[in-house]
This record gives structure tokens, sequence and C-alpha cells, in this order.
């Protein structure tokens, strides 16, 4: 079964190996419950404990991207049901995106280039940006992208540290509180899972510590963000900026951050290169082949 919008081109990847039901088809006959193995889907997508009930010979769920928070990972255990992801296949693609929005937002590469399409060039002088280089960058999350990240802006001259459950064998500096973190960075990039674990870690607190030029950007999960108080803080001037690919509610609907204009914004793309979700749909094939001729997944999350 699929659950959630694939490019057709990864569509027609599944289509080559598996038979493919959505949840339309499903609906308009429901008989095929009986014949559903397994669920494909995507990190943005969830999958509620109902759906799970209602596949009978449900023995494999595959997503295609890393984040399975959306999936009921201990329930789904419990029915003797397999979870699978696509790791280290999207790290780099996901560690450029990072750069990129921060960049835009340093730079106002949004803004300039509406400035450049409607003219305004020849009338006025465009706004100075701010440097990169001798920032302070703050890394929510030093694991696999997170490393990713750090490798792609220590060129810029920067000095890294960063927050975790634990400190590692890195020569950047560890903090073992968030608002710690902030008060020290000039740049916040949120690299780290979601879950119940970092939901609304950044809050009204932490943006405070972070201050009037500091600057967030998230790329992990919508909901490490409590993202009524970032609107608040990108509102009233308690931090300059923010550049987000992920939000609480997707795709963001009527939320503040549409109409700030301190804000860079992107629809959850971290993923989202020809290469890269080539990549991970191959994996998740295999997941699923490996486990339905041998019984054992390729990439299982636990």
């Amino acid at each position: 079964m699929k659950i959630g919008a694939f490019p057709p081109a990864i569509e027609e990847q599944f289509l080559s190996v598996f038979t493919l039901v959505d949840g339309e088809s499903l609906r308009r006959d429901p008989s095929q419950a009986e014949r559903i193995g397994g669920i494909v889907t995507r990190s943005n997508y969830r999958i509620s404990t109902e759906l799970i009930d209602s596949l009978p010979n449900l023995r494999i769920i595959t997503t295609s991207g890393v984040g399975y928070d959306g999936i009921p990972v201990d329930y789904a255990a419990r029915k003797g049901i397999v979870v699978t992801n696509t790791p280290d296949i999207l790290n780099k693609a996901v560690a450029e995106l990072a750069i990129g929005l921060l960049l835009a937002l340093l730079r106002h590469l949004p803004a300039a280039d509406r400035f450049v399409r409607t003219g305004a060039w020849t009338r006025e002088l465009f706004p100075l940006g701010t440097n990169l280089a001798g920032k302070k960058i703050g890394i929510v999350g030093l694991g696999r992208i997170g490393m990713e990240i750090v490798q792609r802006v220590l060129p810029f001259e920067v000095d890294v540290a960063y927050y975790g459950r634990r400190a590692q064998a890195v020569p950047w500096q560890y903090f073992d509180s968030l608002p710690a973190l902030a008060e020290h960075a000039d740049v916040l990039i949120l690299s780290c899972p979601g879950g119940a674990a970092t939901r609304h870690i950044v809050d009204a607190t932490v943006l405070k510590s972070l201050g009037a030029d500091g600057i967030v950007v998230n790329i992990s999960r919508g909901t490490v963000i409590k993202e009524t108080d970032l609107c608040q803080a990108l509102a009233d001037g308690t931090i300059r900026g923010a550049a987000l690919d992920v939000f609480d509610t997707e795709p963001l609907l009527d939320s503040p951050l549409r109409s700030l204009p301190n804000v860079v914004l992107s629809p959850h793309i971290g993923s989202a290169t020809q290469e890269t979700r080539r990549q991970m749909a191959d994996l998740a094939i295999r997941n699923l082949a490996a486990f339905f001729t041998t019984g054992k997944a390729v990439t299982p999350v636990k």
C-alpha cells in the first residue's frame, strides 16, 4: 500500500516491483485490505494505529526517508510488524539545503530575486546582507546530518558548537544545555530527530537566549520548534530571522510565517533531489524485497 504522494519517476520504481494500492482505491474496494502485506510511505506522512489494525496481513512498513516519528513503531512491533527507513542516503542533500537556506536568509536572496525581476534595481539600492564568515554556529543534534552540515559550514570560517544527548569525540565545544548553546550562538541549526523527546525544545526561552541578532535554521522536524513562540519572536524582534524547511503542520496553511518578512520558507524539500530520491526509493524497495524474500529487512529502525 502507498501512503502519500511520490514523484512519478519514483512511483514507477515501486510499480516495477510491486502492485501499489492507495487509500482511495482501498476505500472503493475494502476487500483489498487482505492482500496488503506492506506499506511504503514518506517521512512527512503519518501512519495511524487504526490503519495498521485495518490491514490484517500487514508485515512491514517502510518509509522512504530517515525520519519515522510519524509511524507508531512500538505499536507496530507489538503486532510483529517491521518498520524500516532509508538512513544516510539523504544526509548530503539535507545538509546542502541547510546551508542554502542559511545563505538565502543572510543575503536576502528571495528578496534580491524579486528586486531584479520587478525592476526595483533601477530605482533604489538593495539592503545590505550579513556575512556567514566569522559567525558562531550552534548545531542541535550532531548526528549524521549534523556532521554533514558542520563539514559544509566550516569552510566559511565559522566557530562550531553543538548540543545533544552526550558529548562526542569531536573538536567542537559541547553544551549540555540548549538555552546555553543558543546564548553562545549567532545561528542555531536544528538537525535533531523528531518525536516526543524533542517536541518544542526550541521555545520562547531558547529564542530569547538566541537574541536579537540570532537566526534559526530548521531542517529536522517542525515539531522541534514551538511555532507560536517562533512567530512571536520573529514578529517582535526577539530574534533576527528564521529559515525553515519543516513545519508543525504540512503543508503550511494559515500561518503568520507566510507573511513575516524575516523568514525564508521551503516546502520540506531537504531530500528532494533527483539523485537522492532515486537512491531512497531503491533502498525502500530493497527493504521490502529482502523482507518478503528472506524475512529480514536491510535497514530496520529497531
